[in-house]
């Protein structure tokens, strides 16, 4: 699957050391040849959260069911 930068995507898992979960949205920053993508996560302020470099299966691209929502940051600790 491949994605375009500025494309917004949808993380697959849970990577709780950055206080993300599955369903967070992110911004495709990079696109990588070898198949990774840089991907930003941002706070409703706009501050970054974390700019990860992931691979493609790490995240999918949105499509019509998808509902946008928020949620608290956990602490990290």
């Amino acid at each position: 699957m491949r994605f375009e930068k500025l494309e917004c995507v949808v993380l697959t898992h849970d990577i709780g050391e950055h206080g993300l979960r599955a369903g967070d949205l992110g911004t495709v920053v990079e696109v990588y040849p070898e198949g990774g993508v840089e991907v930003e996560f941002v706070r409703g302020s706009g501050a970054t959260q974390v700019l990860l470099t992931l691979e493609e299966k790490d995240v999918r691209k949105i499509d019509q069911n998808d509902l946008l929502a928020t949620r608290r940051l956990a602490k990290i600790t």
